[in-house]
């Protein structure tokens, strides 16, 4: 027969069973809902995760780790590839100017990329960090979608100034440099302080739209009035004020008097009721020997 104390005993232990039976029922069915909420195959994927952690670890320790990033890009990144989310396609709307490829340089996806470890707010900080994006737009799209979304500056016109050319949009905002082919139909504008001026003279030569293909550049002249240099050379020097007139004006001496044909290196139209034209040397000179002649003929006629 069991002894007071060992009766004690066993009635002790027997209280503490049941007290850990109802802990365990007692905590039991939240732990289990949880578990049914998470996604299906995340057991899976957080073993591979470990695993991978692990090996990453391991490189680190072992002191690979340059020779490692160099290999597989960024553990963290290679650790989100491994459990199947790495960047397998990226889709890019609003490009205009810009292309794909320079897109992805600027905002530093390659493939080494997986999309838990991607920042999409610095990667939206570095594209509107380019003068030519005037806003972006970054989502991760699981598991393996990135999709951005641009709104681009439009080029207005190409600015030169101190030998250099700037791409500058309407209201003046340099939004680049210029770098080769991609802007070569914009007009051009020369001086300082012709960027922020550009939208007038641009303005104004559209309603005179039979212009347009004679113009290479529109040069501001001391801040205040624009000169336009035309493809053949000649100059138009025009006024400050009323530059639709004048250039009106021009078409007229284009079509009717063939000015484009003839030897003029200049043509002023600062003064709204005359005319003035600069001729080259040659016929300056030519000129002034016509004169001549018929100034003799009027002193000695036949």
């Amino acid at each position: 027969m069991p002894s007071f104390a060992q009766a004690h005993a066993s009635s002790g232990t027997a209280s503490r069973r049941m007290r850990t039976r109802a802990f365990r029922r007692r905590f039991r069915l939240p732990i289990a809902r949880w578990a049914s909420r998470l996604p299906e195959g995340f057991g899976t994927a957080l073993t591979a995760a470990l695993f991978a952690g692990s090996i990453a670890f391991g490189v680190v320790r072992g002191g690979h780790y340059d020779d490692f990033v160099a290999r597989h890009g960024d553990p963290l990144h290679f650790i989100g590839r491994m459990v199947g989310f790495g960047v397998d396609h990226v889709t890019i709307t609003g490009l205009g100017d810009l292309s794909t490829a320079e897109v992805l340089q600027v905002a530093g996806i390659d493939p080494s990329t997986s999309l838990p470890f991607l920042d999409a707010d610095a990667v939206r900080a570095k594209l509107t960090a380019i003068p030519l994006i005037k806003d972006a737009a970054v989502r991760k799209v699981y598991p393996g979608t990135l999709e951005i979304a641009l709104v681009e500056r439009e080029g207005h016109a190409l600015w030169q100034n101190h030998g250099e050319f700037f791409v500058i949009a309407a209201d003046g905002a340099v939004i680049d440099r210029y770098r080769g082919n991609r802007f070569n139909e914009l007009p051009v504008v020369v001086g300082e302080g012709a960027s922020t001026r550009a939208a007038s003279i641009l303005a104004a030569v559209d309603k005179v739209p039979e212009l347009k293909p004679h113009i290479r550049a529109a040069v501001l002249v001391s801040g205040r009035r624009w000169s336009l240099k035309l493809m053949n050379g000649m100059d138009v020097r025009l006024p400050e004020g009323g530059e639709v007139e004048a250039l009106k004006r021009l078409a007229g001496l284009i079509r009717d008097q063939k000015i484009l044909e003839k030897d003029v290196l200049a043509v002023d139209l600062r003064l709204p009721d005359r005319v003035v034209l600069r001729l080259t040397e040659e016929a300056a000179a030519a000129r002034v020997e016509l004169l001549k002649a018929r100034a003799k003929l009027k002193v000695n006629p036949t």
